[in-house]
């Protein structure tokens, strides 16, 4: 992007508009070698006289153009358009099937400045729509390649497109050289599993989302390295279980009940059967979280501009809440070992003080259940909710962040020994996402000691380390930390029961563009996974049976990719988005010098979590800075 463009951006950083979606998808490309002799399920390069794409609005106008053209004389264009949405859309019920996975090629335009974006569609069976940025891209006056894409559609969903969407209402789309093809079979590497190195030490873990089903060569990594332990990136957390169609329903045939939400376990189904099919113990993520928890939950009549509920209501929902997951779950997976839970998640500042009260969803980092409770109160019941609803055996931790940065460190301890004494926690969950230059293996080895000293038991809940230099001595960098990590978590194996890395492979992490897994986006081993096996034999007596083939009846949701506990448009860092973070990270994507961001402070600003930081970014804090809903788009 060029610094004339960005400076026009940051002229107009308050009108910047963003696409509307409902759910979003990670970026997978294939790897280059494989992507030849794959079959190919539908092509066109518009040359003829007709098209099978069709407008998704009322007002476009598709037609066969010489004006712009890819390859050979014709292209398709898409004008007229009166909402960003407006595009071509391609109905692919009768071509592809679900829980497949499909790679699209394809080049696509704009005339000027936009953000344009293949998306997709579908219809799940309880009839609502769902959509998700597959990948988004600027254009202006070029065609930009959507380069070996790959997607896929969830089982019992209907009405599947893929299409199309541009930020600029305004703006031309034009459509050239149109191909799906078959994902292509990917060769896995003859390595040491992960969990058989580790088997005497610890548990071997991931996170996945439900869109991750469909990759075999993904899942093959899972199951050959990470099948101890599953955590589901986004699935049960509260916003995607929480049913708010269901729990009005619920209040209207009970008298006006404002204690009782519904939810429902819909969107982590797929991982659930997989998990299920495949005997793989679950880390329940997560019950009580500031984010990613609607504002409706805590107001009036479940209603999002209600206004507050009082304390005693919201400790009867809080109870209500945690009892209706709790018993979902064994009703419909009496089979799935729930083994652990994160009961509340990152309820501390890096200060060791409660968050701000207020919503999350309007200021990034503040705490509605802050505002109900007045303090961190809420822990307290919440354990004690969990303790009484959880299967037996179930083990229930806090979890949080920068868990090793003092003021942190020791409010933790402080909330946990008490919550020991009383018979409510059993352990601590450091999420781990570190860094190559910061934490030091001391300093995390030195929160490690503290916990350890409590007599709980430990898990490293989301371990990933970022590198911002990714050539290949930044690889052997990232790789020795990982190895002193590792080594530092060994030492302490005796508190540790599990070690869970946020994701696989680096393309679908949540901090894609600094590298931060074991595995590259071809799914080969990279320095780091080497230096965390050398010295070590792994040990093929599985502590519990599991299978290792891969399931092709789950199903696979067009969710997000498993996304880290982060902060998303804070660029600076300083816990609230505001109008300076759009600044920063416009100066920062127009490559000034004078920008300066920490790691951390990229990583926030990668909102849309696709792996760069680019003008998408910029327009989608510019957003939440305006309050848009997806009807605003």
């Amino acid at each position: 992007m060029s610094k004339s463009i960005t400076k026009k951006l940051l002229a107009g950083l308050t009108s910047a508009a963003m696409l509307a979606t409902a759910t979003a998808v990670n970026l997978t490309t294939v790897p280059a070698a494989a992507a030849a002799d794959t079959k190919v399920i539908y092509s066109t390069d518009f040359e003829g006289d007709s098209f099978d794409f069709t407008r998704r609005g009322e007002d476009e106008t598709l037609e066969l153009t010489t004006e712009q053209a890819h390859g050979g004389s014709q292209s398709l264009c898409v004008s007229t358009r009166a909402k960003n949405w407006n595009g071509p859309q391609l109905a692919l019920d009768n071509l592809i099937e679900a829980n497949t996975e499909y790679v699209v090629n394809a080049y696509a335009m704009t005339p000027w400045y936009a953000t344009l974006t293949l998306s997709m569609q579908y219809t799940d069976a309880d009839g609502n729509t769902h959509y998700g940025n597959i990948l988004g891209q600027t254009s202006q006056g070029e065609w930009t390649a959507y380069e070996n894409v790959k997607f896929s559609f969830p089982a019992d969903t209907t009405d599947w497109y893929l299409y199309f969407e541009a930020s600029d209402a305004n703006a031309n789309i034009y459509l050239d050289d149109f191909t799906i093809t078959e994902a292509p079979e990917v060769e896995l590497e003859d390595i040491a599993s992960l969990a058989d190195v580790y088997r005497p030490y610890f548990k071997i873990g991931t996170a996945i989302g439900s869109s991750n089903l469909a990759s075999k060569p993904f899942m093959g990594l899972v199951e050959r390295h990470f099948n101890e332990s599953i955590t589901f990136g986004n699935e049960l957390k509260p916003d995607f279980v929480l049913d708010k169609a269901a729990t009005l329903a619920y209040m209207e045939a009970n008298g006006g009940d404002q204690t009782n939400p519904q939810i429902s376990l819909t969107n982590a189904k797929a991982l659930l059967n997989y998990c299920r099919d495949n005997n793989i113990p679950v880390r329940g993520h997560t019950l009580v979280w500031h984010s990613q928890t609607p504002d409706w939950f805590f107001k009036e009549n479940f209603s999002d501009d209600g206004d507050w509920v009082s304390k005693e209501v919201m400790i009867q929902r809080m109870e209500n809440y945690i009892k209706n997951v709790m018993e979902a779950l064994a009703e419909q997976y009496p089979t799935v070992n729930f083994y652990a839970w994160d009961v509340v998640n990152e309820a501390w500042t890096d200060g060791g003080q409660p968050r701000t009260a207020g919503s999350n969803n309007t200021s990034n980092g503040n705490s509605a259940w802050v505002q109900v409770f007045g303090d961190n109160s809420f822990i307290e019941y919440a354990f004690k909710f969990a303790r009484q609803y959880a299967p037996e055996g179930c083990k229930l931790y806090y979890n949080d962040y920068n868990e090793y940065i003092d003021g942190k460190t020791n409010a933790i301890c402080e909330m946990a020994t008490d919550l020991k004494a009383k018979g409510l926690i059993d352990g601590i969950g450091m999420q781990s996402h570190l860094a190559t230059n910061f934490p030091s293996a001391a300093q995390y080895k030195k929160a490690l000691e503290k916990f350890a000293a409590l007599g709980l038991d430990i898990q490293v809940t989301e371990l990933d380390i970022t590198t911002s230099d990714t050539s290949e001595a930044g690889l052997e960098t990232q790789a020795q930390i990982y190895s002193d990590i590792m080594d530092a978590l060994v030492e302490y194996s005796d508190s540790i029961s599990a070690v869970v890395f946020w994701g696989v492979t680096d393309d679908q992490s949540w901090r894609a563009s600094q590298l931060p897994l074991l595995f590259d986006k071809d799914f080969k081993a990279k320095p780091a996974y080497y230096s965390i096996v050398d010295g070590l034999e792994p040990v093929t007596t599985a502590p519990q049976d599991t299978t290792t083939t891969t399931t092709t009846t789950t199903t696979t949701a067009a969710t997000t990719a498993p996304s880290g506990d982060f902060l998303a448009g804070d660029v600076d860092c300083n816990g609230v988005v505001e109008i300076n973070d759009a600044v920063l990270l416009a100066r920062y994507v127009a490559q000034d010098d004078t920008a300066k961001i920490t790691v951390q402070g990229v990583a926030n600003g990668d909102y849309n979590q696709d792996g760069s930081v680019d003008s998408t970014d910029i327009t989608a804090v510019c957003r939440q800075l305006a309050h848009l809903t997806d009807e605003d788009a």
